[in-house]
């Protein structure tokens, strides 16, 4: 219990103002299209050089926690995802904000973030020597069956069709081929110099999900039944909450699969949601009800978002392994205070370490408060007028892709991929499968090459990848997902189809 020692540095007046303004400050970054959790901890690594070591780390673990929070923001009232993180919360998000449901959906997703990022801290205090062990223990075989576990999720996320899920997917997949090849230099579908360096995720990202909604507002002309105000109903902080645990599957089932997914180094947290959000899905009653609007799928996708972050930290804390991008840079930051990660951390710098695991706690709490407090004024957003509303997205959306290298090549693919989506949603397809491809084909890819080079100075690459008590879990994994994917839509399919009947009897 030697973290409870250091919670008074917390609370030293510097200190706490540094923990205030990286919460409040990563709230407004993450609600920001472009801006992601990585971007934005970068961006204030320079503000911590005359810091305090534990001063600097506290500033930058609450922008990290909160700015995948923020992301929910623009993800639910705009539609567009503030960070990967946020892509299935906006699934059934914006669904409810269309509805009036705006502050109910925001509440939601800030209570989620909390409990799950309380519980990711937990596991970061409690379980970090035992876990960092077990992350050890993944390999590029390892890594490559859980890009393919996240591949089966594509079918069925937010597509009436398993076929057109399917196909979003495999386009997503030959979209993250575009570049250069990482292991043996190889150039792919480099038709112009904006893909020369591959189609950067953030700008995909604002694309495809911002500039159809832009297209579509404006499509619809200057009518005046066009252009009428969405209205925002209020909702009580306590109905939100008796909601939130009415929903406790949905919140469990987000949270485990945060956590674990955080632990595992190179995966990341942009899949966290979508996995926890397929997981959920399948295991609810009211399957049929996600992509609709259900609070089921927001609750998974923002607990898993924020659940994962903890966990995350544990092999960068203990073995200088970095377990998501964001943690990467955090590495920067310790590094440049002369602190190195590593089994003896938390003897030679004991103070530093704890107080900043303290921080992200009582940082959970602190951003739920403010979250709350934003989201009753960021739901106003909704009562824009739309024409309004689609010139300030797509102002947005350029800068956002712009900012992300500096570069107009970023803000040519999102345009081009926005214009694709948009017609491609015409013929029923989604982004939200797309983008996972997007995600995951590198991941998939990378470790699937780095596997045949290891393999080739073994036994032969079938050994390496289908034998081995890891590898069997994870591809029994992979076969009872796809099971059930098949399953769980031709029972929809079914349902629905008794419904019709009913209905025209």
């Amino acid at each position: 219990m030697e973290f409870l020692s250091y919670f008074g540095n917390v609370f030293e007046p510097v200190s706490f103002m540094l923990l205030l303004g990286g919460t409040i400050g990563g709230l407004i970054l993450g609600a920001t299209p472009g801006l992601s959790p990585t971007m934005a901890v970068a961006l204030l690594i320079p503000f911590t050089f005359h810091l305090a070591p534990h001063q600097g780390l506290i500033l930058l673990g609450a922008a990290y926690t909160s700015t995948i929070a923020g992301g929910a923001v623009s993800a639910i009232l705009l539609n567009i995802p503030g960070a990967p993180a946020n892509i299935a919360t906006a699934l059934d998000g914006h669904e409810m904000a269309k509805r009036g449901e705006g502050a109910k959906a925001l509440h939601l997703s800030f209570m989620s973030s909390a409990v799950g990022g309380v519980i990711g801290v937990l596991l970061l205090i409690f379980l970090t020597p035992v876990l960092a062990k077990w992350a050890l223990a993944f390999g590029p075989s390892h890594l490559f069956w859980i890009a393919i576990l996240g591949v089966t999720v594509i079918g069925t996320l937010d597509s009436k069709s398993f076929v057109k899920g399917l196909l979003s997917g495999c386009i997503g997949l030959w979209l993250s081929m575009i570049g250069y090849d990482d292991i043996q230099g190889v150039q792919r579908f480099i038709f112009a110099d904006a893909l020369t360096g591959g189609i950067n995720i953030i700008a995909a990202l604002i694309g495809l999900f911002a500039i159809p909604q832009v297209l579509e507002m404006l499509s619809k002309g200057r009518a005046l039944a066009d252009i009428d105000v969405i209205t925002v109903r209020q909702q009580s902080l306590t109905a939100s909450f008796r909601e939130m645990i009415s929903n406790m599957k949905a919140l469990s089932i987000g949270t485990i699969t945060g956590s674990i997914i955080g632990i595992i180094p190179g995966v990341g947290g942009q899949i966290a949601g979508l996995v926890a959000y397929d997981q959920t899905k399948k295991f609810s009653s009211n399957s049929h009800k996600f992509g609709t609007g259900h609070p089921e799928g927001v609750i998974a996708a923002e607990s898993a978002n924020n659940a994962m972050v903890g966990p995350s930290l544990i092999p960068l804390l203990t073995l200088s392994i970095p377990g998501s991008p964001t943690a990467a840079v955090l590495l920067g930051g310790l590094l440049i205070h002369g602190i190195f990660p590593g089994p003896d951390l938390f003897q030679n710098h004991a103070a530093v370490a704890w107080t900043f695991i303290d921080s992200m706690l009582i940082g959970q709490f602190l951003m739920v408060i403010f979250g709350i407090y934003i989201a009753n004024l960021a739901a106003k957003i909704a009562q824009v007028p739309r024409s309004i509303l689609a010139a300030g997205v797509f102002i947005l959306a350029v800068f956002g892709a712009y900012s992300v290298q500096q570069s107009m090549g970023d803000v040519h693919v999102m345009i081009a991929l926005g214009v694709g989506m948009f017609f491609l949603e015409k013929f029923g397809f989604s982004a939200a499968p797309l983008v996972l491809g997007l995600i995951l084909g590198p991941i998939a890819e990378s470790n699937f090459l780095q596997g045949n080079l290891i393999a080739g100075a073994q036994d032969g690459p079938a050994i390496y990848f289908l034998t081995g008590t890891l590898n069997l879990v994870l591809i029994s994994l992979v076969i009872l997902s796809v099971l059930f994917a098949f399953w769980s839509t031709k029972k929809a399919n079914a349902a629905l189809a008794k419904s019709e009947q009913g209905g025209s009897a």
